[in-house]
């Protein structure tokens, strides 16, 4: 399994993930974790510790381990704090992209605007 958080969510870092199998938690952090497993169906949840909300980013689900094979799982933390995170096949996309594009798009417009009207205002 890989855990990711996105660049622009840096201060995921910070954290350490939190990564369940079966219920029982699983030594867990940024990158690869490998972890063996019978065979059979396990649930995997993941959740990424914080201060609020307390938990950001939970996710679950099944998979099913057969002799011999591999299961390879992405997790991605969500790039706003009360979204769901990814989990599954990779690739996975980060929830909340667009909108976090979208809000860093218009706070940089709105900065840019009142450093312009700013100059203007004091050049008269």
């Amino acid at each position: 399994m890989t855990l990711r958080y996105a660049p622009l969510a840096f201060l995921l870092r910070l954290y350490t993930p939190v990564l369940e199998i079966d219920g029982q938690g699983v030594p867990a952090s940024w990158g690869r974790v490998v972890q063996s497993v019978a065979t059979g169906e396990h649930h995997v949840h993941v959740h990424v510790p914080y201060l609020i909300p307390s938990r950001i980013g939970a996710a679950d689900t099944t998979v099913v381990a057969v002799p011999g094979q591999t299961v390879e799982l992405e997790y991605r933390a969500p790039l706003l704090s009360f979204l769901r995170g990814a989990i599954g096949a990779p690739p996975q996309r980060y929830p909340g992209a667009v909108a976090a594009w979208t809000l860093l798009a218009l706070t940089v417009a709105l900065a840019v605007c009142g450093c312009l009207g700013f100059v203007l205002n004091s050049a008269n």
